[in-house]
């Protein structure tokens, strides 16, 4: 639950230091489709978990890497990741923390399928990380 209070402060960050979400062709969001084989979930996972805590922390344009898993097949894994621009998310393709996720997790995944976003109702996100903030 700490993790998920993280990156939801995270995104009302972003949501406030951008008082206009309209200005969003400057960030980057993306949704990685990964699927994993079963025999290496557990340490994917593992790794995945520490590679995600370390680009929130340690990287100031990574906004967001948010694992998440399909609940009735946990192979099936997505990962929201939003970066304050596409410079940062150059930059995090270069850090050693995600230089040893990719290449220790590359036997485990069967499938990687990497689909950039766009929101569909910038303003809303706004009043969606407002309330989060407020608790209301």
């Amino acid at each position: 639950m700490t993790t998920m209070r993280t990156i939801l402060a995270l995104l009302m960050m972003l949501a406030s230091h951008n008082a206009a979400f309209a200005q969003q062709k400057a960030i980057m969001v993306r949704m990685s489709e990964i699927q994993i084989h079963r025999n290496y979930l557990e340490e994917y996972t593992a790794i995945l978990k520490e590679e995600a805590e370390a680009s929130v922390r340690l990287e100031p344009g990574v906004i967001s890497i948010f694992p998440m898993y399909q609940k009735e097949n946990p192979t099936e894994i997505r990962i929201l990741e939003i970066y304050a621009s596409r410079d940062a998310y150059e930059s995090h393709l270069k850090t050693t923390h995600f230089e040893r996720y990719k290449t220790t997790t590359l036997k485990m995944v069967k499938s990687l399928k990497l689909v950039d976003m766009e929101a569909v109702d910038p303003e809303t996100m706004t009043r969606i990380f407002g309330k989060m903030r407020s608790g209301r």
